[in-house]
This record gives C-alpha cells, structure tokens and sequence, in this order.
C-alpha cells in the first residue's frame, strides 16, 4: 500500500509493470484491477495554463493518503493498493496522479478506486499555483475542507 511523493516527471504504465512485477507479483487471488491517471491540462477557469506548482506537506501528505489507502481497506476486500502523486512544477500533459487498485472483484475495485481518488482530491494537503499563458499567477481556490484543491 505505497504513497509515493515525486518531484519529478514519472510513467504511470511503466510504473504499473515494475510495482507489479517487484510487490504485487504472481498473486493468484487477483481478479480485477482499477487504476485511475490524471493529467495536467491546458487550461482551468476558462483560461490557458502554461504550467502548475504543486506544493505539499512533506509527511504530513503521505500520512493523509495513507489514511485515506486505509480507509478503502477497510470498506473493501482489497489484495494491494497505490498511489504515485506528483509535486513541483508540472506542465500539460504530464500526469500528476497514478492510483491503482487490485482486488478479486471488480466492483470492490472499481469503487475502491474512486473512493481514494475523490477523498485525495478533498482531503489531502496539496497546494496549487497557476501560471497562465500571458504569465499571470494565482493560487487555485480551497476545496470545502480548507484546502487547496487538487
């Protein structure tokens, strides 16, 4: 059940295949796997962006995101879990978030999945700074949780 905070670009399939090579490995018990990647884009609000700072609380975020992989655990007959999220200065088309769930069914991961990815997006300490195309900044807006969203 990795968190993994990187502040450099990484390849959300080629980090699928090496996960399930090294951890997850010949588990027969699989049945089904849901994975979600988001992906920067070129615009918010209306506006072109050229490219996003995404700032976190190192340990802080990690121990929020365990606790949300907890969570789904939990409420789900699980085999495995993952979560890759990217901080730092990102630009269009470059993926921000892997989450990947395995599990024997494919309801427990399709839900699983969505779970974690919504309560990343409301729960988790990320902070977002915009810089638009005619180099104008602004921090994007709080979530209802206080804060910023993701």
């Amino acid at each position: 059940m990795p968190v993994i905070i990187k502040n450099t670009p990484f390849q959300p399939y080629q980090a699928l295949q090496h996960y399930e090579e090294t951890a997850l490995g010949q588990n027969n018990a699989v049945g089904a796997s849901n994975i979600f990647i988001g992906t920067m884009r070129d615009f918010n609000e209306g506006d072109q962006v050229k490219v996003m700072t995404l700032e976190h609380y190192p340990g802080m975020t990690e121990k929020q995101l365990e606790k949300i992989i907890a969570e789904a655990h939990q409420q789900w007959n699980l085999i495995d879990s993952l979560i890759i999220h990217r901080v730092g200065d990102i630009f269009p088309n470059e993926p921000i978030v892997l989450v990947a769930i395995w599990s024997s069914h494919r309801g427990d991961a399709f839900d699983a999945c969505r779970f974690i990815m919504e309560n990343l997006k409301s729960k988790a300490p990320f902070w977002k700074k915009e810089r638009l195309i005619n180099e104008q900044e602004r921090w994007v807006l709080t979530n209802t949780n206080g804060y910023l969203n993701t």
